[in-house]
């Protein structure tokens, strides 16, 4: 029998076991390696029926926390461990280094990193992007969409956006690899120096989509965080539209103590 919600629909008996034991994964209870609980031990442990473990199962394994082997049943996943996101991410001496702000933190943090490049190309500006970038909405701009991985795992969505006229003479930025330091790099190399880096951080539930992309449980947590890339002419060149797994960062600011 479900147990009910806010709204006044019950939750499927299935989807509440799911959550039971993606929890327990996620709390450490099932460690990286150990075996899920086989369908005749969940049986007898819930007081269900086979075909309810079984979906519950489906669930479970589109956590992305799980593997499934055949004869040998579901084993807990290795996540990676929480890394750091720092405010000194951008700093100059990175990229003068050769090393975008992803790969310095990965390397930092002692993982392995990679980069998936979705998409490269033009788009029409989303009224928030347009605002952001000051130009009206539905203008061309160039649109690059990456997904991150770490340890084989991924963990975050990007997409940039960059106004065309500052863009169409730099073929760097339209190609995978935009070469030593990334976009940003080869920005300050034809004279957009940047002043500040203005991040916006929201959590929220991740929308069915999302928590696919990104091999998460349906409704985890992400953080939606948009940044706007400001030269020292006060434009913004570049705004990036990040989507993170939210169990798998932790943020930490410098702040000044300025008057």
């Amino acid at each position: 029998m479900g147990t009910a919600v806010g709204d006044g629909r019950a939750v499927p008996r299935y989807v509440q076991i799911a959550d039971e034991i993606v929890q327990q994964i996620r709390a450490g209870v099932l460690k990286a390696g150990d075996m899920v609980p086989s369908e005749s031990e969940l049986v007898k442990r819930y007081g269900v029926s086979g075909g309810t473990i079984r979906k519950a199962m489906v669930e479970v394994r589109a956590s992305g926390l799980v593997e499934t082997r055949h004869g040998k049943g579901s084993m807990v996943k290795a996540r990676p461990p929480v890394r750091l996101r720092s405010s000194d991410r951008f700093r100059r001496s990175h990229r003068r280094g050769g090393k975008a702000a992803y790969l310095a933190e990965s390397e930092q943090a002692g993982a392995t990193a990679k980069v998936s490049v979705l998409y490269i190309g033009p788009m029409e500006a989303p009224e928030e992007i347009a605002e952001r970038l000051d130009v009206p909405t539905g203008t061309q701009v160039l649109a690059r969409r990456r997904l991150y991985f770490r340890n084989g795992v991924p963990v975050e969505t990007a997409t940039s956006y960059l106004p065309w006229d500052v863009v169409k003479d730099i073929p760097e930025l339209f190609a995978e690899n935009p070469g030593g330091g990334g976009i940003y790099a080869r920005l300050e190399d034809h004279g957009h120096v940047f002043a500040e880096f203005v991040e916006t951080l929201q959590a929220r539930p991740a929308a069915k989509a999302e928590a696919s992309e990104l091999a998460l449980s349906p409704g985890a947590s992400v953080v939606h965080l948009i940044r706007d890339a400001v030269t020292k002419e006060g434009r913004v060149v570049e705004v990036c539209d990040t989507l993170m797994a939210a169990d798998q960062f932790v943020f930490s600011y410098r702040i000044p103590a300025s008057d």
